[in-house]
Parts: C-alpha cells; structure tokens; sequence
C-alpha cells in the first residue's frame, strides 16, 4: 500500500477510529474489552427486543404506502437527518480544531486534499453508523415480519448519511469564509445544538399548542397534519418510499446522496488544509486586548474561587455543544407553562419532573468539568484555602449556574401554582446537589476535552448519576399530585446518593 494513498489515509482514519472507540468503551483499561463486548451484544438484543415490542403487532398486517405511514416515516427520517446533520458538523469542526495531528500530517509530502476526502467520508460513514445503532432493530424486526423490502432502509439511512455530510461541510465552509476561524467554533457549536434538536423539539411544541400533550405521534396522525399533508403523490414522499422498498426511488434518493457527497467532497477537500491552518493558527492571530484601568479588586477565596470555575465554564470552547443540548430541551416545558397561564388543567404537573430530570443532568456535566475537569489541580492545591473551601466553592458554582438556568421556570410555577413551585425548586436543589454529590464522590483527574467521555471513567457513577435523576425526578411527580408517597421516593432517591458514597474508590491524593 504506497504512503499519502487514499487507501493508505482510509486505513490510518479507521485505526484511529478503532482506538478511539474502543477507548471510549473501556476508559482505556483493556481487560475491559470482554465485559464490553458482552455488554454491546446484550445491549444490542434488547434493542431488537424493544422494537419487537413496539412493532410486533404492527408488522403483522402488510405495511401500505398510505398518507399516515408515508407522515410517520418521513418524521422518522428527518429526527435522523437532522441528528446526522449535527453530528457531522461537530466532527466537522472538530476536525479543524481537535485533531492533533493535523500538522504534523499537513507537514508531510503527502498530498493534503486526500486526507480530508478520507475523512469527510469518515464522518459520513460514522454519523450512518450511529443512526443505524438504534434504528436498525427496528428494520430487522420489520424484515421479518413484512418481508425483504425494508432492507432498502438500510441504504436510504446512509444515503441521508451522505447528504447530511455534505451540508455539514458546506455550512462549516459557510462559517468560515462569513465570520472566520475564531468564530466558527462557536457558531458551529450553537448551530449544531439547535439543528439536532429543532425538529424534535417543534413537533414537541406543536403536540403541546395543538393537543395539550405530549405525544408526538398523536400529532403526527392528528386530522390536521392529515389534512394539511401534501398529495399522495407528491415528490415530498420519496424518501418515505424509498424507506418503505419502492426500488426506484431508493436509486434516486441514492444517487442524489452519492452525487451531492462526491461533488462537496472534490470541491471541498482542497480547502480543508488552508482551513485547518488558520482554525490552528486562531490563538496566535488573536488580536491584543487592551487593558482596562480598573483597579485590583481583592476578593474573599471563596468568591474567588467561584469565579474562577463560572470564568472556566464561560470560556470552555467546547461546553456549548456538550450542554445546549440539554438546555434546549427545556423549551418545549417553556412552551407547556406559557400555554398553562391561558389554560388550566393538569398538563403543568409534568413540568415538574421534566425540569427535575434536567437539572439532575446539566449539574452531572457541570460537576465533571469543575471537579474532575481541572486542567491545574497542582496549581490550584497551592491556594491558602483548605481542600473543604475549594470542594465547596466548586459546588457552589455549579448549583448556583443551574439555578440561574431554572430560576424562570420557577418564576413562572410561582404565578401559576406556588405550590408546584416550591416542589420544583427543592426536587431541581437535591437532583442537582444528588448529581454533584456524586461526581464528588468518584473525582478523578482527567482532560476537559474528555468531558464526552467521562460515563466511561465509572460505570457505578454513571448510573447512580442517571437513577439518582429518575428517582427525584419521580418524587417531584409524586408530589405534585398530592401523594405522601412523595416522602418515600426521595429516601430511595437519597439511599442511591448514599450507595454511591458508599461504592466509590478511596482518593488518598483528595484526602
């Protein structure tokens, strides 16, 4: 194989993939690699069991091409298309900014434009991958029971892979050549976030304005999608025919993909070089800031402790795309409260939990990045504060930064029921300090550009982490509906908090 081939490059891109995913499974510990691999498998089994679930009876009858089936495919493969979109553009971005052997390769005679033809292709085949992770289960349960066509499903997913890919590369290109390297990674970051949950996240909103609930397939199958819909026989449905087995348009919708991919990819990948150079090269273009002549203000530790952790969170260059996720989900529940000023019922009850849940989740991340994320512990161990004045002051940070996040929501309960209100606000303190709590417990240094792997540094803090979250979130639920039981669920909530103390590994260098 000659050294700067394509072949060559494809090679060294699926080295390196294998690596990093296997190290993403075993937090880098090979004699993890049995139990992960069972554990692939089971996981994967109980997938195909879920869609056999949910589609048993379904697949029963033949599955017809009609108006209600061609809707729900369609929004099935724009959630797809859209989580492949964002997905690619932040592999994308992080191309230009992460990887760090871009110059060393760059350096090389090899020639530039085929590296980055391998790796647009790269991300076009790991974003299909990912899809296929959780739709595949439901295409061999299909398969099975409806017959050999929906294997063409198989290649409409990666045929939207390609595609999505392609738009990826051209709005991240877009972004450069508008606001330039500085700015892109930001901008990418935003616009990532919001493409990967706008579609979700709109029919959540419209089911909650048009229905008052919160399923989404009742509004995708409700008279008005119906008759709103476009004809039977409208160019819209192809891609849903194509899912569906309709040979011809799978070889359009295919042959769409493939030609948009390959002419993105002969025009692009030239350009990746000069734009790998300068996203490299941002820190040292950055423009000298003039100094204010403000005066040194001196600052209880405390104080200055917490700030130093908000100053970290604020200019983390890659928090945005780890946490606006979750912090956009949070709109259709701003949308169900908006609506409960103008409507009474009971829909505002599943406020609480939601909100609950959430905060269990971004404070976890948040805790990662502040205790197990510090990039200078040796540094910071050399303050004159004690270790207590430190945990705490990063405990602090992170519950005060979600308070901020929740405290509209709050606000807004507090007109509409107070009771509901303080129920919120004690379920999001004790999910958020639970989740906190925990990520003290198993702290254990680590990179912050890590932050998306850190479930893989301890499984038992993981999930403590995520029942911990469930639990409050159900006590909330309990609560809100007038049920002295609420009392009991949070015990269980606390006793899991407790087995996580418990469970986690002494830190004699923390002590």
């Amino acid at each position: 194989m000659t050294a700067g081939s394509l072949a060559w490059f494809a090679r060294h891109e699926l080295r390196l993939s294998w690596r990093d995913t296997l190290s993403m499974l075993t937090a880098g510990r090979r004699k993890r690699e049995p139990a992960v691999a069972v554990a692939v498998v089971a996981f994967i089994l109980f997938l195909h069991g879920i869609a056999f679930l949910i589609l048993g009876q379904t697949a029963e009858h033949d599955v017809r091409a009609d108006l209600p089936t061609l809707i729900a495919v369609s929004a099935a493969m724009l959630l797809s298309g859209s989580a492949m979109l964002s997905q690619a553009m932040e592999s994308v971005t992080r191309a230009f900014y992460s990887r760090s052997d871009l110059e060393l390769i760059l350096s090389s005679p090899a020639p530039a434009h085929r590296l980055f033809a391998v790796r647009i292709g790269a991300i076009a085949l790991s974003v299909g991958t990912m899809s296929l992770l959780f739709t595949a289960p439901f295409i061999d349960v299909l398969v099975l029971r409806d017959g050999w066509r929906w294997l063409g499903a198989y290649a409409a997913i990666f045929a939207v892979a390609m595609i999505a890919t392609a738009l990826a590369v051209l709005l991240t290109l877009a972004l450069f050549d508008a606001i330039g390297p500085k700015r892109t990674r930001f901008a990418a970051q935003v616009a990532a976030a919001i493409i990967g949950a706008a579609f979700v996240i709109g029919i959540q909103i419209a089911a909650m304005l048009s229905t008052g609930s919160l399923s989404r397939a009742a509004f995708l199958h409700s008279p008005a999608v119906i008759a709103h819909a476009p004809a039977l026989r409208s160019l819209f449905w192809w891609p849903a025919r194509a899912a569906l087995g309709d040979g011809i348009c799978l070889l359009i919708l295919i042959s769409a993909g493939a030609g948009l991919f390959l002419g993105v990819t002969l025009r692009a990948a030239p350009r990746f070089a000069d734009c790998a150079l300068a996203a490299g090269s941002v820190a040292r273009d950055m423009p000298t800031r003039r100094h204010s002549h403000r005066s040194f203000r001196l600052h209880t530790a405390p104080r200055a402790l917490r700030r130093k952790e908000w100053l970290l969170l604020v200019r983390d260059p890659w928090l945005m795309s780890q946490s606006l996720m979750q912090l956009l989900y949070l709109l259709p529940p701003a949308a169900l409260l908006c609506r409960s000023f103008s409507a009474q019922g009971s829909a505002r009850l599943v406020l609480v939990p939601v909100l609950i849940m959430a905060a269990g989740q971004l404070a976890g991340g948040l805790a990662w990045l502040a205790i197990s994320g510090e990039d200078a512990p040796d540094l910071v161990l050399t303050a004159p504060v004690t270790l207590a004045q430190l945990w705490r002051a990063k405990i602090e940070a992170v519950l005060a930064s979600v308070g901020i996040v929740f405290a509209p929501f709050i606000a807004g309960l507090l007109f509409l029921a107070p009771s509901l209100a303080l129920i919120a606000a004690f379920g999001i303190t004790a999910s958020a300090a639970s989740a906190a709590a925990i990520q003290f417990c198993f702290r254990a240094q680590a990179k912050r550009a890590q932050f998306r792997r850190r479930h893989t540094s301890s499984r038992i803090a993981t999930f403590s982490e995520a029942f911990s979250s469930i639990t409050w979130a159900a006590a909330g639920a309990v609560a809100a509906a007038g049920s002295w039981l609420a009392s009991i669920v949070a015990l269980v909530a606390v006793g899991i908090v407790a087995a996580a103390r418990m469970l986690s590994p002494s830190r004699a260098k923390y002590a």
